[in-house]
């Protein structure tokens, strides 16, 4: 039994990992400030005696006694890393320094959980880890994707100048239960219009191209980076390298739903990525990993989710 820290663990992904090292035999501290994690996340985990949940900011030092530290902590949807970016930035770089300082004076292993946004809107593709991106520095975007970016160098410089043992991994667009309803990202909008009926927002034609990740594949991918050999660092790219466009995804839901839903189609925001696809050879080979869950599983999964949130909420019947 290990006591692990899951920084972000009252998140989306978070909750879901904290569920898994629980499962594994593991004690879990979860810390959240909240801002985009809820409670209701890992409101099942409260009774569970090798399970504490802490408020705190990892913007500022934190001082506990652990066995690994996953690092999680940041808003990753655009609604909500753009309504504060400074925090956003501050968030992924100060939160970087605090981890790493907490491993290295452990002397302890430590995950980051970066993100394909590092890529930027990509010139090569698919994405290998090789490719260092094209990211617009200045643009609305940069926050998330400049200070994950800006986290990644952190680890690296760490690994180097104090010997800190790190993993890094990238996260490719993921989905499934427990998402926020209200994070504007591209999955859980659709589902949540489509069973309103009400009608469903296409950025740009629709034809920009990402690949989804069902939520349990991708925390596979974080327990046997964790575990994997020592030496071996990363990045490694996590992701499903299906690639659908944003109207095949759009169609798709409307269809499973059954849902009245029209498509409205309107001006893409500033820096959008146009295609998103990982590389995953490196997971495979370094991991033994890959997707098992396909796109459809893993929609039905959350669009259950969404319509039990929904009916309890009164916002369907």
């Amino acid at each position: 039994m290990k006591r692990i820290l899951v920084t972000g663990g009252a998140g989306f992904l978070g909750s879901h990992l904290c569920d898994r090292l629980l499962k594994d035999g593991h004690e879990v501290l979860c810390v959240d400030n909240f801002f985009t994690g809820r409670r209701d996340n890992v409101k099942h985990l409260l009774d569970n005696k090798n399970f504490e949940l802490l408020r705190h900011d990892i913007t500022f030092p934190l001082y506990v006694e652990v066995d690994e530290v996953y690092n999680l902590a940041c808003p990753a949807s655009p609604v909500h890393y753009q309504f504060d970016p400074v925090q956003t930035t501050k968030t992924s770089v100060m939160g970087a320094i605090n981890v790493l300082g907490l491993a290295k004076r452990l002397k302890i292993k430590v995950l980051q959980a970066s993100t394909s946004e590092v890529y930027g809107d990509p010139e090569v593709h698919p994405q290998p880890e090789t490719y260092r991106g094209a990211v617009n520095p200045i643009g609305i975007r940069a926050c998330y994707d400049e200070g994950k970016r800006c986290a990644e160098t952190l680890f690296f410089d760490y690994h180097r100048q104090h010997g800190v043992n790190i993993k890094v991994v990238r996260i490719f667009n993921t989905y499934g239960p427990r998402m926020h309803p209200n994070d504007g990202r591209v999955v859980s909008n659709f589902i949540v219009q489509a069973l309103k009926n009400e009608d469903i927002s296409i950025y740009g034609q629709g034809n920009q191209t990402r690949s989804f990740c069902f939520c349990s594949d991708l925390i596979e991918g974080f327990v046997r980076m964790m575990a994997s050999r020592d030496g071996f660092t990363g990045p490694v790219n996590l992701g499903n390298p299906g690639e659908f466009t944003i109207l095949q995804l759009a169609e798709k839901v409307i269809d499973m739903i059954g849902s009245r839903s029209k498509l409205i189609f309107k001006p893409l925001p500033q820096d959008d990525p146009m295609q998103r696809k990982p590389d995953i050879a490196l997971a495979k080979k370094e991991l033994d990993w890959e997707p098992s869950i396909q796109l459809e599983e893993g929609l039905k999964h959350t669009i259950d989710y969404f319509e039990n949130l929904l009916r309890n909420e009164g916002a369907i019947k």
